[in-house]
């Protein structure tokens, strides 16, 4: 066990975890780095669930409920490593910055979280601690989805690592990725008079979905739901055959509330009326699924959904955390959503667990080639994690 809690060890943990590459699905090796920093740092309970979250408990005292402190362990692709300023893995500390790949998004607040969480070991809290880093995040949130309906961990309120430039985040918009598939019959593209060609439905069906995306609810909070076409196919693909299947890819930032389900239902159900279809064609919506697989083994056809959430501004968890961020860090932070989603909607939106969000970093640098998270904003989020803890802790009781 290891009582060094400085900044330049955690850095150094979260250097490591940037050099370990972890595509969703291929999480192994940075959680085994994770399981064993648990370990060196003396947390209890340290363990890793069937699909391949990473698990680590502060033990408090009984009096509080627990709070849980959550990054995930996957990372998007690099791309072109060539186009990166600084190489995407190597971790550099360059300008006042930590940079790579995970720099901000997340395994340099998912170190700030591991060590901040380490104080309540030798001067436990109220209430445990929980630290669960997640997998496959970026593709829909199995790993959170599995501890919350597998009842692994059963904290009182969450706060997540996704970068919030030290404000306070309270929710954001869901994802749902639909097909939108039209079927016809298929021909020789030298005879099209005895086929029935899926793509001239695209003529009515595009702007069907235009109107339908401006006619979306909007959030006084969340802002206004969005739909857009993201990728047009054909089956068979060949150039020179008039296809039976067109399809159509829409990611829709869906407002909380609606399943997959209901929502290719209503877009479906809206096509239907709104977009006739040329003679001998057909129309489905469906939500979008892939196959996953887990580092650990398990395989699943998933949905490309991820549910939104909310937690009111006026919560006492977000108001006692608003508090204790201002009297940390001598600013007041904004109470605001992400624009993007994150494990809350399992948390919150589905479970119903208070979640707020608060780490370092600028939610314009996730998903680029210059990701980067500055080092006194980081050395900022770490001092103030004890006092924020503690506030969302007490505002439990």
């Amino acid at each position: 066990m290891s009582n060094d809690l400085s900044f330049d060890r955690m850095l150094g943990f979260a250097r490591a975890l940037i050099r370990t590459p972890s595509p969703p699905g291929g999480e192994g090796d940075v959680a085994g780095h994770v399981l064993a920093e648990f370990k060196a740092l003396g947390f209890q309970d340290v363990r890793s669930d069937a699909v391949g979250n990473v698990i680590g408990v502060a033990r408090g005292r009984g009096e509080a409920p627990a709070v849980m402190l959550s990054c995930h362990l996957d990372v998007v692709d690099v791309g072109e490593e060539a186009a990166w300023e600084h190489p995407p893995f190597a971790a550099d500390v360059a300008d006042g910055f930590l940079h790579g790949r995970g720099a901000m998004d997340i395994k340099g607040p998912l170190a700030v979280q591991t060590y901040a969480a380490a104080r309540y070991l030798e001067y436990p809290a109220a209430g445990s601690v929980i630290v669960a880093h997640t997998v496959l995040e970026e593709r829909g949130g199995w790993g959170m989805e599995h501890l919350v309906e597998a009842a692994e961990v059963a904290p009182g309120a969450v706060i997540l690592g996704e970068a919030t430039n030290l404000d306070v985040c309270v929710g954001h918009r869901g994802r749902a990725e639909l097909i939108v598939e039209i079927t016809g019959v298929a021909g020789h593209a030298s005879a099209p008079g005895r086929a029935r060609n899926p793509l001239y439905a695209f003529s009515t069906v595009l702007p069907a979905l235009e109107a339908f995306a401006a006619e979306l609810e909007e959030d006084p909070v969340l802002g206004r739901a969005t739909l857009a076409p993201t990728e047009a196919s054909t089956l068979p693909a060949s150039r020179n055959v008039i296809p039976d299947r067109a399809r159509l890819v829409l990611d829709w930032r869906v407002l909380p509330g609606p399943t997959a389900e209901e929502a290719a239902r209503r877009v479906e159900a809206y096509l239907r009326e709104h977009a006739p279809l040329p003679e001998g064609c057909a129309l489905t919506v469906r939500c979008a699924t892939e196959r996953q697989r887990t580092w650990t083994g398990c395989e699943e056809e998933r949905r490309l959904f991820t549910p939104g959430y909310l937690l009111a501004p006026e919560h006492a968890v977000v108001r006692a955390a608003a508090s204790a961020v201002e009297e940390a860090t001598g600013r007041r932070p904004e109470t605001r959503p992400w624009t993007f989603a994150t494990d809350g909607g399992h948390t919150c939106g589905v479970a119903g667990i208070p979640t707020i969000g608060f780490a370092p970093g600028e939610e314009r640098h996730a998903h680029t080639n210059q990701e980067r998270l500055e080092l006194a904003q980081m050395r900022m989020a770490y001092d103030a994690h004890p006092a924020l803890i503690e506030a969302v802790m007490g505002a439990l009781r």
